[in-house]
């Protein structure tokens, strides 16, 4: 198993240290032919403005847009959940537009306001702490969007079929087990290909 992390700003080698501590080959993903070796992509953590400045700049978002219509799972963590919204709060534009939730920018407060939290996730037996910079928060979902975590009534993890969202850093922690709800996305992924080939 492969698993890309778009390496154009942000938390790139904390993701990659968390998969490769999973023993996976984790990918640091510079250019967009690149996504044709993966099975799993991770949008990290950054700021959401410059990633989706350089994603047009570098001709990421077409491609990203067709690894997505191939049904291959995408995992945005706080940035990357903005990148992969349909809405944001208090805004007309979006960046990649492809999962059905209008997302809040900074909803928890700036970098002095950052904060770690336990959070019970659906598919985690024990509480995960989760670790919130500059965090965003999931406004409103479709009612097809799964809610895995909520933290003050505000949903700040969810999933939509192969997409994958969470407002906190699971690379930022020690704790795989949030990286292996996607890893298993990813297994499921694979699969179902083995069963269509």
């Amino acid at each position: 198993m492969k698993i890309g992390v778009l390496g154009l700003q942000g938390a790139v080698d904390e993701h990659i240290k968390q998969i490769t501590a999973l023993g996976l080959h984790g990918i640091t993903i510079k250019h967009p032919e690149q996504l044709e070796q993966i099975d799993g992509l991770i949008l990290p953590g950054g700021e959401s403005t410059t990633i989706s400045r350089l994603i047009n700049r570098y001709g990421f978002a077409a491609p990203i847009k067709e690894f997505s219509k191939r049904k291959k799972p995408i995992f945005g963590t706080c940035a990357g959940m903005v990148l992969l919204a349909k809405e944001l709060s208090a805004s007309a534009d979006s960046h990649l537009g492809l999962m059905d939730i209008c997302v809040k920018r900074n909803a928890f407060g700036r970098q002095r306001d950052s904060f770690e939290a336990k959070l019970d996730v659906k598919g985690l037996a024990d509480p995960f702490s989760a670790v919130f910079i500059r965090a965003p928060y999931v406004e409103s979902a479709e009612a097809h969007v799964e809610v895995l975590a909520t933290y003050n009534e505000h949903i700040v993890a969810a999933r939509q079929e192969h997409l994958l969202v969470s407002s906190f850093h699971p690379e930022l922690t020690g704790d795989t087990r949030f990286l292996e709800l996607f890893v298993q996305m990813v297994t499921e992924y694979q699969e179902s290909e083995l069963i269509i080939s």
